[in-house]
């Protein structure tokens, strides 16, 4: 499983011209799920997520995690995140996880999350999604659990 972090000021995601999820400062969370992924490594990444420490504390060094910043979390699932680009020049699918798979384990996750945090937003599974940020920083991460 994995997940790009953006610190972000703001961020939204919009479906057929619909805001569905929407935060303020805090997280964007693309979430890709890979093919032999489980709920043990759904709950690994959700534990790197939520205790990252990519925020300022008074020192102005990375220090603080989004719940100590009282942050918002926008989790929008993204299966390209599971593509294979080693070779070639097109990405290779074959390491993502079935579309039932993921979206049960995308589901698992944002549950998981909305248990243990205060603000959280989502996109909607397998639409197009137009997400929209200003990225804080610029502040990104690849975090995976493996």
């Amino acid at each position: 499983m994995r997940g790009l972090i953006q610190r972000v000021a703001h961020a939204s995601v919009t479906v057929e011209g619909e805001c569905v999820g929407r935060i303020e400062q805090g997280l964007l969370l693309l979430l890709g799920v890979e093919r032999d992924d489980t709920r043990e490594q759904a709950d690994k990444l959700l534990h790197k997520v939520l205790n990252y420490r990519l925020f300022a504390d008074a020192d102005d060094k990375m220090n603080l995690n989004v719940g100590e910043v009282a942050g918002g979390v926008l989790v929008v699932s993204q299966f390209t995140l599971a593509a294979d680009t080693r070779k070639g020049l097109r990405p290779g699918f074959s390491s993502a996880a079935a579309p039932a798979l993921a979206e049960q384990l995308y589901d698992y996750f944002v549950q998981q999350l909305q248990a243990q945090h205060a603000v959280v937003a989502t996109g909607i599974f397998a639409a197009n999604m137009q997400v929209s940020l200003t990225n804080d920083g610029p502040v990104t991460f690849l975090l995976e659990a493996r």
